[in-house]
């Protein structure tokens, strides 16, 4: 049985607010960003297609450099999906936000192994890249699907891209800090 420490243990409050305080700024605006374009793409709920396209959206800069590496218009990208991912029986009045009622089972998890790689990278907080390397190592990810589909890029390609993009990025952020 869960218990009120649970919570803390969590990604989610027990109210099912996703715990903000465990992501960055940058990271937030992109979860943002993929409720808007859920709604706008006519969802009733976020799934990780919608993740993605908000942190095409919103990019920092290891998801650019991931898309420097992947030689991909970044814009061009969040425009296909889009398209591939825009409903035509949905409605985009419908409510979402970043609670758990409002975000797909594959969501959830992807939030939940963001978070657990961010710990196991020793930092207290998700970043985009712990978000876009979840969506790339989820087991059956759609979004890594249509890459191997359209441009025979497969998961392991886009995780390895990624990865050295983060460490390309955080390499340059601790050089400006010192």
């Amino acid at each position: 049985m869960a218990t009120p420490d649970d919570s803390l243990h969590d990604i989610f409050l027990p109210s099912g607010q996703l715990r903000l305080e465990l992501l960055t700024p940058a990271a937030i605006e992109a979860l943002q960003e993929g409720v808007r374009l859920a709604q706008q793409t006519h969802w009733d709920s976020v799934r990780s297609p919608h993740v993605f396209m908000g942190l095409l959206s919103r990019p920092d800069r290891s998801v650019c450099l991931w898309g420097q590496r992947l030689q991909a218009d970044l814009p061009c990208l969040l425009d296909q999906f889009q398209e591939l991912f825009y409903r035509d029986d949905g409605t985009e009045d419908s409510f979402l936000s970043l609670n758990r009622e409002f975000l797909s089972d594959n969501v959830i998890r992807l939030l939940r192994e963001a978070y657990l790689r961010a710990q196991e990278s020793g930092r207290s907080r998700i970043t985009p890249m712990d978000l876009l390397i979840s969506l790339f190592t989820a087991s059956r990810s759609i979004v890594a699907e249509c890459f191997e589909k359209s441009i025979g890029v497969n998961a392991a390609k886009l995780t390895e891209l990624a990865v050295i993009a983060e460490h390309a990025g955080r390499n340059h952020q601790e050089d400006v800090e010192t």
